[in-house]
């Protein structure tokens, strides 16, 4: 490999953590070795979850990794937001057995972002060979890098992996000074809308906005409950231990943003987000009381005002979610990228993805229509 070394990590906490953020920057909190890290220390991943970590580093003639892929051996398709049920479905009817799979991700994160992480540019084509020697010599079904950086595609591409697109609903901060800038490209039946949403959401309500050492464990106590509520019903179970929120408030709370909301001082609804360079990310969500357009507030609104204050450019609050276009959130693509050994099964997934492709293309396109803004200000993704 061209005078590489490439190898199978024992998990993300075998490596130190200067060495991964060597590779990975500090831009990306999901992909980050304190992220990583907590989902493996707190039992998130790991034992029976179905996500066993085992990162492909490709290690610089220095000794230190050059390039290191977040991967993880998967025995379902739980948690990746990137459907490919209907894939094991079919090579299963076929005779073949899908799981395991190699699944480069941030687990349980729908978050755009680089999966090759390189200290060396140069290491990408061998990071992804890496990455194909590890999918056949272990007898894999097939390997799949989720929510790739757009610059990525290229050279997954290029290697031969199969790309797929989809769409998320995103926030770009036009230079707003505040949240009134922001209505005020609006059409003015969408800005009456949103004050009318926002001010039903907060009644009798305090919105308070926690970072860091603000955040104390009888708010993690009180998100726990919120959190698992919404993950019972999304997924059956929730997909994070308690320990991973205690974790990532001790290790990278200044990247946490906790937005909760009071009755008479207690907490009855909150939002998570983790605050990158440029990007406010929203992850999770949950109640305990029904109020009307509060999870708009939380989720949506609250963190338009938090990236407008900070200075960033761009909220993602999560996957799908077309009610997220009449609060300003406008269509982006997505990316995928998928390493199919079989040829058979390579060819009927390609011819697959050549009609998803033109699908989603359309809806990208109808959607892109569908947004608030005033003629002339239409944000694009």
């Amino acid at each position: 490999m061209n005078a590489v070394t490439a190898r199978i990590a024992q998990g993300v906490t075998s490596i130190a953590a200067e060495d991964w953020e060597a590779c990975s920057g500090t831009a990306n909190p999901f992909i980050g070795h304190a992220f990583l890290a907590a989902l493996e220390a707190s039992k998130s991943v790991g034992g029976r979850s179905g996500w066993q970590a085992l990162p492909v580093v490709v290690d610089g003639p220095d000794g230190k990794p050059a390039g290191i892929a977040p991967a993880y051996a998967k025995s379902h398709s739980q948690g990746e937001y990137v459907f490919d049920q209907g894939w094991a479905d079919a090579w299963e009817r076929a005779g073949g057995q899908y799981y395991p799979k190699l699944q480069i991700a941030a687990p349980f994160s729908p978050v755009p972002g680089p999966r090759l992480l390189l200290r060396d540019p140069e290491q990408a084509p061998a990071l992804i060979a890496a990455l194909e020697a590890v999918t056949d010599q272990s007898g894999l079904s097939s390997a799949h890098a989720t929510f790739i950086a757009p610059d990525e595609v290229e050279l997954f591409e290029s290697a031969g992996w199969l790309i797929r697109q989809g769409t998320q609903f995103h926030w770009k901060n036009d230079g707003y000074a505040g949240f009134d800038d922001f209505l005020a490209v609006l059409a003015s039946r969408k800005r009456k809308a949103i004050r009318k949403e926002r001010t039903a959401a907060v009644e009798g309500l305090t919105i308070r906005h926690l970072v860091g050492a603000e955040i104390t464990p009888a708010h993690w106590d009180a998100f726990w409950v919120f959190y698992q509520d919404t993950g019972s019903r999304k997924w059956g179970q929730p997909y994070l231990t308690r320990s991973f929120f205690d974790r990532i408030g001790q290790t990278m709370g200044d990247q946490v943003l906790l937005i909760l909301a009071e009755r008479d001082g207690v907490p009855i609804a909150g939002a998570l987000n983790l605050i990158g360079a440029d990007t406010l990310y929203g992850r999770y969500w949950g109640a305990t009381e029904e109020v009307p357009f509060l999870h708009f507030e939380l989720c949506y609104y609250q963190a338009i005002d938090a990236a407008i204050a900070r200075g960033l450019q761009t909220v993602e609050a999560g996957a799908q979610g077309e009610h997220k276009l009449a609060r300003g959130y406008a269509p982006v693509a997505t990316y995928s990228a998928h390493y199919i050994p079989d040829p058979s099964f390579r060819r009927a997934i390609a011819d697959y993805l050549v009609r998803e492709r033109e699908a989603v293309a359309e809806q990208q396109e109808y959607l892109g229509e569908l947004t608030p803004f005033r003629r002339g200000e239409q944000q694009v993704g």
